[in-house]
């Protein structure tokens, strides 16, 4: 448990997020419901409603897109001064970064992934497996987030007398659009956060950030 403490209690966090998430979508959904003289659902079925897919998705999409842009921009980018960032190429150490190393020089390390013992296609997909899953949540997400706006959007058009859209239809709406990008912007703003903030300020002990006693011009956190 201590040395999985990190994952454990972001774990409990989500836990306890997303539960507060479905009680309190289920009551706002059941409101609606009722002003609208619609029959409510209960916790269970409120898990199957657009309005909770939707909810839920638009999230997750953009924080799998937030992660997987922000490992991918960080192999080629810099920002001087950051804990974030590599080294530029003119900081001492910049040769040095373990990070850049070659794992095809580490085959035969006896602790080593059994992809870089095992060489080719597989480590080719390995080395680059981090981006590569976020793509794949971020895709997911995507569509699922469509799917559940796309069911909600609909019963919002047939309460209004109008007609229900497709999921091709849904993904063409301003809403969809809108929903997508007042996550999109704030995640990269969040990422613009970490990356300036942590050239100037210190959080002793953390590995997001530099030394306390480092200079401001000092790249990563090493």
């Amino acid at each position: 448990m201590r040395n999985n403490a990190l994952t454990w209690a972001a774990l409990a966090l989500f836990v306890v997020s997303f539960g507060g998430q479905v009680a309190t979508g289920e009551r706002v959904y059941n409101q609606d419901q009722t002003s609208h003289h619609q029959p409510t659902v209960t916790l269970a079925g409120y898990l199957t409603t657009g309005h909770f897919v939707e909810a839920t998705f638009e999230n997750w999409e953009s924080e799998f897109l937030q992660m997987g842009t922000y490992v991918f921009l960080t192999v080629f980018l810099v920002q001087r001064g950051s804990s974030e960032s590599k080294k530029p190429e003119d900081e001492e150490g910049a040769d040095e970064q373990e990070i850049d190393e070659d794992p095809r020089l580490h085959r035969n390390d006896p602790g080593a992934p059994w992809p870089v013992r095992r060489g080719g296609l597989v480590l080719k997909v390995y080395e680059n497996s981090l981006a590569l899953a976020f793509l794949a949540l971020f895709t997911l997400s995507f569509l699922l987030h469509a799917a559940g706006g796309a069911k909600e959007y609909s019963a919002e058009q047939i309460a209004h007398g109008d007609a229900p859209v497709t999921l091709l239809g849904y993904l063409c709406t301003s809403q969809f659009w809108f929903e997508s990008f007042q996550n999109w912007q704030s995640e990269f703003l969040s990422v613009i956060a970490i990356v300036v903030l942590s050239i100037f300020l210190r959080q002793k002990g953390s590995p997001e950030s530099k030394p306390v006693h480092a200079p401001h011009r000092s790249t990563g956190s090493g």
